[in-house]
């Protein structure tokens, strides 16, 4: 019998890389896409009479519009807006709109105050910045990615043939095993991290890594549970579920409810003591 504590005991709060925290190289591509728009709205940059300028520069160059959601790191061209004047849906495409309803909106989010007042004195520079913190919300995707990656590492290390990203419905064709069970006769489907095939036994493994909480957790760990049930029920089918990270903390207790219903539930501390090469045997 495993013991859950001491095996929870044995997570990780981080398994990030140097290139985990910044994609630096998507956030200057995005940057150098605004580049010319960027250096043409510069030309407001402590201007005293900025409305007067914002609008020639529209009626001129419409195509600094787009890049005005940006500077509030905003990735949309339509966006909402709403005071005791009224107010409404703003579409940041050329020639949509009124050259004085961006004026407005230029004034009331603070967007003239900084280009005005030299707050930023370079726009390319600091859209970079921008760049750089909408790429944070990224992390949580580099996460799970860098997770895969550690897994797969441990099933090529256990020199077993294994898929990447295998829907459940595709299983049966590939290696006749009918999963309608868990994906409810075809009603739904269900996506594996990776589907390990040995002679006897088909595995669906399922990979994450949560460096920090959330509700989803719960949800994961809930949903996760009623799928290791209606596994136990396939004949020559087995779920497999590597997970790890201190986001979990806060979820403990369900995913020890989990751990009690799915014996092949593991983290990297068992992949780092050949579980690998022991299950997939």
């Amino acid at each position: 019998m495993r013991d859950f504590d001491a095996w929870f005991a044995t997570f990780r709060n981080s398994i990030a890389t140097y290139d985990y925290y910044v994609d630096f190289q998507k956030v200057t591509e995005n940057a150098n896409r605004y580049r010319a728009e960027l250096h043409l709205l510069n030309a407001l940059v402590g201007q005293r009479d900025i409305e007067h300028q914002f609008c020639a520069l529209l009626k001129q160059y419409p195509s600094v519009l787009p890049v005005i959601p940006l500077l509030l790191a905003v990735r949309k061209h339509e966006l909402y807006a709403a005071d005791a004047e009224g107010g409404g849906r703003i579409f940041f495409t050329p020639q949509q709109t009124a050259p004085e309803t961006y004026c407005t909106f230029m004034r009331k989010t603070g967007l003239f105050d900084l280009i005005e007042n030299r707050v930023v004195s370079n726009l390319y520079d600091y859209v970079l910045g921008v760049e750089v913190g909408l790429d944070s919300n990224g992390r949580k995707g580099r996460g799970g990615k860098l997770m895969a990656n550690l897994v797969e590492t441990y099933l090529e290390k256990a020199k077993v043939p294994y898929a990447k990203e295998v829907n459940a419905s595709d299983i049966k064709t590939r290696w006749a095993c009918d999963l309608g069970a868990l994906i409810n006769d075809g009603k739904a489907e269900k996506r594996f991290d990776f589907v390990v095939k040995t002679p006897r036994q088909l595995y669906g493994i399922e990979v994450n890594f949560y460096q920090s909480n959330g509700s989803k957790l719960n949800e994961t760990a809930r949903s996760y549970k009623m799928l290791a049930l209606e596994a136990h029920r396939l004949e020559g089918f087995t779920f497999v579920w590597f997970t790890d990270g201190g986001g979990w903390k806060s979820a403990r207790e369900n995913l020890r409810e989990t751990f009690e219903v799915l014996p092949t539930l593991h983290n990297i501390y068992d992949l780092e003591q050949g579980v690998a090469e022991k299950l997939f045997r």
